[in-house]
């Protein structure tokens, strides 16, 4: 039954975003009573706290799939700009595509469970993603070693920015053109910021 309430807590999510995780709403999608809930998860915001890691799961499996449609040995100067631009890519093209579950994706008020407090993190999430991308870009000879700790982080607030922007904020409603304009300017200044 936890998997069914965290399942239907996805799908209300992806539908209205992190204020449509309702438990009462969820125990109808799965056909319990409400109160069964409460075996599983002792208020609302245990139920979200799992739905945002799950949205945030998802995001790093849509990542993870275009990350793999890249061609080029790892170490490869080429191969790995085009990596880092896909991971940047797929976050955007997230944000615009999924808009409830990339919203529910950041709306627990606490550090998520993929970096712990040393900011190691697991190396399929989001920002292990990034930071693996990032690892390469050095050995390729493309990024100065000096310059990669902790740039994961702005790199990370500009394609955010930009998510947030043409996702749901005032670039919503942008023709599909400019938002492909405005995801290439935005790769391309982060890519040309690396070297």
């Amino acid at each position: 039954m936890r998997a069914g309430l965290i399942a239907a807590g996805v799908e209300l999510a992806r539908s209205g975003g992190p204020e449509a995780v309702v438990l009462r709403e969820a125990t109808r999608i799965v056909g319990v009573v409400p109160n069964a809930a409460y075996r599983h998860f002792a208020d609302r915001d245990q139920l979200l706290a799992e739905v945002c890691t799950a949205a945030m799961n998802e995001l790093a499996d849509r990542m993870t799939a275009d990350l793999t449609r890249i061609r080029g040995k790892r170490g490869n100067p080429d191969a790995a700009r085009r990596r880092l631009g896909a991971i940047g890519s797929a976050y955007l093209k997230f944000a615009r595509k999924e808009p409830g579950l990339f919203a529910t994706a950041f709306a627990v008020p606490r550090q998520h469970s993929y970096a712990d407090r040393d900011g190691a993190s697991n190396r399929s999430t989001p920002l292990g993603l990034l930071r693996t991308a990032l690892d390469e870009l050095v050995e390729a000879g493309v990024l100065d070693p000096q310059r990669r700790d902790g740039i994961e982080y702005p790199i990370w607030s500009i394609v955010h920015g930009t998510a947030e922007l043409t996702g749901q904020g005032p670039l919503r409603d942008a023709p599909d053109a400019e938002l492909r304009r405005i995801e290439s300017l935005t790769l391309t200044f982060i890519s040309n910021s690396l070297t």
